[in-house]
């Protein structure tokens, strides 16, 4: 290759060098870190690592109404439950909805049990939350679920770099305090709030409220408003942050 051109590689740079200038641009891809894009619901696809994670699949039904189904092809899909507007099989890949523990791409999945209501399970079984590493952060997934978390599950959870949980309330997700009351608990440094409603017309024909009550429980904290896309870098400011997608 000639020396007016040549091109290299960093950890979180691309940069060629011209005529004698060396033009650099940052890369997500290189750099570590993960782009997130929000389906709406409860429904985020997490690409970061080589990997592609598509959370809580949906029919377009009851609280999803209206909403386009993620059907896409990915490398693993992580869904609360089978109910259908939080693990729907309208997406290509490999669907984990049971706890466990999962190795899959070099990634490394932990599924554990929970209640998906404040009755113990007893009106729609159990929820299962997730626990992951994606591009150097630790990712939790708390989408489907009412019952307040055990001693047992903070240990498992333990300090997430990103938590992702429902707030929206109604029979089988946390209200908006009980969502706050987690972050406290939790720290995370990034927090994305999901299942609420944003359609003031589904609002009439769903038990769910819009995210207004969670926000107002944590009237301390920043957020950040930041569309459909988002991206999270690896080392990013040990401070809790919220992010409302759209």
């Amino acid at each position: 290759m000639s020396d007016q051109f040549k091109f290299f590689k960093s950890t979180r740079w691309l940069c060629w060098v011209s005529f004698g200038f060396v033009l650099c641009s940052a890369s997500s891809a290189l750099a570590g870190g993960v782009d997130i894009t929000s389906y709406g619901h409860s429904s985020l696809l997490i690409n970061g690592d080589g990997q592609s994670v598509l959370l809580n699949p949906f029919k377009a039904v009851g609280c999803a109404s209206g909403l386009k189904e993620p059907k896409i092809k990915v490398n693993v899909i992580l869904a609360s439950s089978e109910l259908a507007d939080e693990g729907a099989r309208v997406a290509k890949g490999t669907f984990l909805v049971k706890p466990g523990s999962y190795r899959i791409g070099g990634l490394n999945l932990e599924g554990f049990s929970a209640a998906h209501d404040r009755l113990g399970g007893r009106r729609f079984g159990q929820a299962t939350l997730w626990n992951w590493k994606q591009g150097g952060l630790n990712f939790a997934h708390l989408g489907g679920g009412a019952a307040p978390l055990t001693a047992e599950d903070k240990v498992l959870i333990g300090q997430p770099d990103v938590l992702i949980i429902a707030v929206g309330g109604g029979s089988k997700v946390f209200d908006g305090y009980e969502a706050a009351k987690i972050v406290r608990l939790l720290k995370p440094k990034r927090v994305i709030p999901v299942q609420y409603q944003k359609d003031s017309k589904i609002l009439n024909q769903c038990d769910q409220t819009d995210v207004q009550p969670f926000l107002e429980a944590l009237p301390d904290i920043e957020v950040k408003k930041v569309g459909k896309k988002m991206y999270v870098p690896e080392n990013i400011v040990d401070q809790t942050i919220i992010n409302l997608m759209e």
